[in-house]
């Protein structure tokens, strides 16, 4: 089993997760068997309690897994699926070591972060790694791990010392570090900075990881003179120094990375086999990045939902989106409404707001509702779905902007005035949205118990 550790540096945000799932898919472009695993180091045991504004949507999976929206990018990159265990956490590490504890697994010894917390996060690791993650049941031969976060982060640090332990248990052929970072370019004077990418370096070596790739993200494209810089201060040969600068789509990422030769490097510095023959799988990846930068038709949605001032909130949705909109050979543009400026009362207290919202929604070829929960924005959503349906403009509900759709339509055809969701009015005449009576008795069991 090969090892790939993305690591982060200068910031968090700078696409670490779009950079594991390039590497991963010009990696399977080769014929290799590709899995991924994230690593969020919180405490909380998964994302299923996370408000969306604090770090984007929650991806589920199909075991039912709450994970990070990382994971998606990885499913829909390496088209694979994986589950709630490639998403590790603190939380996660600690419930296992401390319930390993309780059970006396440890025969009565001091219980540490080394070697015991550090050992977990290894030992997880490999076992999951091994874990088929395609079709075929094939065992992977490459694991792509993206450590959150950046480095000298006080919550990372346990996860650093366990991989700088786990790259000599494995040896050095089967593990190597890419290090993510920033080179800003302030507007003032114009000048790509290295020094951010030299101290996040500098640091990680500190911490006993070398770095066999520095991808740095900018804004421009690298300049000779600044590779030949970071090559010079962070230790690495030139063709180590690879530039992610801002690209048109996230999908020409690969390819940035393919052109830069990042995968002959891997390919040699890991002993991995290509399989030439299998690159098609790229080159239909170049035609449709290629067909995205040109579309001409533009098609335009409505988002109506509660957490439109993050996109990530809802990139799932978004990506279901730009993936249908390229399809018909459209260019997707996405109208965000917050849902609680289309009610009466936002009329009131801020009109402006009101007028804007409703203006968008009207020059909008269609209306998507996504899932949420609250009762807070709801009949802001009924708003948009009832103008949608009279309007006779193609409509999407999710998840709660079904069930939404459902209340609309029993308040406004059928005439239910009170009409509503058990979840937001318990005590409506008409609930047309309940929790079916087995699903009712189990949660009142449980409250019980």
């Amino acid at each position: 089993m090969k090892y790939i550790l993305v690591t982060g540096g200068v910031i968090s945000g700078i696409g670490k997760g779009i950079i594991a799932s390039s590497v991963g898919l010009i990696l399977k472009s080769c014929g290799l068997h590709v899995t991924a695993i994230k690593i969020d180091p919180y405490i909380n045991i998964d994302a299923g309690t996370f408000s969306p504004y604090e770090h984007g949507e929650v991806f589920v999976l199909d075991d039912g897994g709450e994970v990070d929206l990382d994971l998606g990018n990885y499913e829909r990159f390496l088209d694979i699926r994986l589950t709630r265990d490639n998403n590790l956490t603190t939380g996660k590490i600690y419930q296992s070591v401390i319930n390993k504890e309780r059970r006396g697994d440890y025969l009565g010894k001091t219980v540490q972060v080394v070697p015991h917390i550090t050992d977990a996060i290894q030992e997880w690791v490999v076992k999951q790694a091994k874990i088929s993650v395609d079709d075929d049941g094939v065992e992977p031969q490459v694991c792509v791990i993206e450590l959150g976060g950046t480095v000298g982060d006080i919550e990372s640090m346990p996860f650093i010392e366990a991989f700088r332990q786990f790259q000599f248990k494995v040896k050095r052929d089967n593990f190597c570090n890419i290090h993510v970072s920033l080179v800003p370019q302030p507007s003032a004077t114009g000048e790509q900075k290295t020094k951010p990418t030299q101290n996040s370096v500098r640091e990680l070596r500190g911490l006993g990881l070398s770095p066999d790739l520095i991808m740095c993200r900018c804004a421009t494209p690298l300049e000779n003179a600044v590779k030949e810089k970071i090559s010079m201060f962070c230790h690495v040969e030139p063709t180590q120094v690879i530039c992610v600068a801002d690209v048109s789509s996230i999908y020409r990422v690969p390819l940035l990375l393919e052109e830069q030769g990042v995968v002959g490097y891997i390919c040699q510095r890991l002993d991995l086999p290509i399989e030439m023959r299998a690159r098609k799988m790229l080159t239909k990846w170049k035609e449709m990045s290629d067909r995205s930068d040109r579309l001409l038709e533009h098609v335009s949605i409505a988002l109506v939902g509660k957490y439109t001032k993050f996109s990530d909130s809802y990139a799932s949705v978004i990506k279901a989106l730009e993936h249908s909109a390229l399809a018909i050979n459209h260019k997707l543009e996405i109208k965000f409404i917050d849902s609680a400026d289309l009610e009466p009362n936002t009329l009131q207290e801020e009109p402006v707001k009101y007028h804007e919202a409703w203006q968008k929604l009207c020059s909008a070829d269609g209306v998507l509702v996504p899932g949420g929960f609250g009762v807070r924005g709801t009949e802001g959503k009924i708003q948009a779905i009832s103008w949608a349906r009279k309007k006779k403009k193609p409509f999407l509900g999710v998840c709660l902007g079904m069930q939404l759709a459902v209340c609309e339509f029993a308040r406004n055809v059928l005439g239910w005035q009170d009409a509503n969701s058990t979840e937001f009015h318990p005590e409506s005449k008409h609930p047309v949205v309940a929790l079916c009576p087995l699903r009712r008795g189990a949660s009142i069991l449980s409250a019980k118990t």
